[in-house]
C-alpha cells in the first residue's frame, strides 16, 4: 500500500470506513467544502454517479463511504491529479467501486454519454476573477478559479449526462446563488434543496449547498442553516458528525 504513496505526498486518514486520500502538500488539497457535499449529496442504492472536476478524488471515496451507490466516476483535467486520484482509489481497494477518468468537464457529455448517469457532483472553481494570477496553470489556481471551464459549461454538461429526473449536488459560494439557480433553470434543472453554511451563527454565510432535479417542478427547500464552528477552533455537533468524529 505504502509504495503507492510518493515521497513528497503524505497519506491522510479519512476517519470514516479506513478510508485514506493521497495529498500533495503544495498543491491543491481538498477542504471542508467536499467533505460537507458528500454529507448533503444523496445517492440511493444501484445508482451510478459521478464527479465532475474530482480533484484528488475526495468526493467518490466519501460517497463510496456514506452512500449505497453502485458506481461512481471522477471526471479530473489535470493528469497529475487524477493520476494520483486514482492511487488513492487503490489504496482503499475501490478500484471496483470507483473510476477515476482523465478529461475535460467541458466535453463530459461525449465521455459518459447523453442521459445514463443518476446523480452529478460538483466542487467547481468559485472565482471568475483572474486578475494577479502569477501562473494561471497552477493546481492551486485552476481548482480554484475558472480557468478551464466555467460555471455554465459545468451546469450545461451535468444537465446532458442527468437522466430524466437525474439529481445533481454542488457546492458554491453564496455570491454566485443567483447566476447558479439561472443557469440551473436555463439547462432544465430545478432547483429543490440549499442549505447555507455560516462559518459562526453571526457571521454571513460563505457556503451554499444545492440540489437540483433534471426536468423537476418548481419547488424549493430551503433547509435549516448549517454552522460550522461555536467558538474559535471547536466544530459545531453537526460538523462533527458530517465529519464521522461525534
Amino acid at each position: 500500500m505504502e509504495n503507492l504513496v510518493r515521497s513528497d505526498e503524505r497519506l491522510d486518514d479519512l476517519q470514516i470506513n479506513g478510508y485514506k486520500i493521497i495529498q500533495h502538500p503544495d498543491k491543491f488539497c481538498f477542504g471542508m467544502d467536499a467533505v460537507l457535499l458528500s454529507g448533503f449529496a444523496k445517492v440511493k442504492p444501484g445508482e451510478k454517479a459521478v464527479d465532475l472536476g474530482t480533484g484528488t478524488g475526495i468526493l467518490p471515496i466519501l460517497l463510496a463511504a456514506k452512500t449505497e451507490g453502485e458506481h461512481f466516476s471522477g471526471l479530473e483535467i489535470q493528469p497529475e491529479s487524477a493520476e494520483m486520484a486514482s492511487r488513492s482509489v487503490s489504496i482503499n481497494e475501490l478500484n471496483n467501486k470507483i473510476d477515476i477518468i482523465e478529461g475535460d468537464i467541458k466535453t463530459a457529455s461525449q465521455i459518459f454519454g447523453k442521459g445514463k448517469i443518476d446523480v452529478v457532483t460538483s466542487n467547481p472553481p468559485y472565482m471568475t476573477n483572474m486578475h494577479g494570477l502569477k501562473n494561471p496553470q497552477d493546481a492551486k489556481a485552476i481548482a480554484r478559479h475558472e480557468i478551464l471551464c466555467t460555471l455554465e459549461d459545468l451546469i450545461r454538461e451535468t444537465a446532458a449526462i442527468l437522466k430524466p429526473m437525474g439529481r445533481c449536488y454542488f457546492v458554491h459560494r453564496p455570491f454566485r446563488l443567483v447566476e447558479i439557480i439561472t443557469l440551473m433553470r436555463q439547462y432544465k434543472i430545478e432547483p429543490k434543496r440549499m442549505r447555507l453554511v455560516y462559518p459562526y451563527v453571526d457571521k454571513e454565510p460563505n457556503m451554499v449547498l444545492i440540489e437540483g432535479v433534471r426536468g423537476g417542478g418548481p419547488q424549493l427547500t430551503v433547509e435549516s442553516p448549517l454552522i460550522v464552528y461555536d467558538a474559535p477552533g471547536q466544530y459545531t455537533k453537526e460538523i462533527l458528525e458530517i465529519y464521522g468524529m461525534d
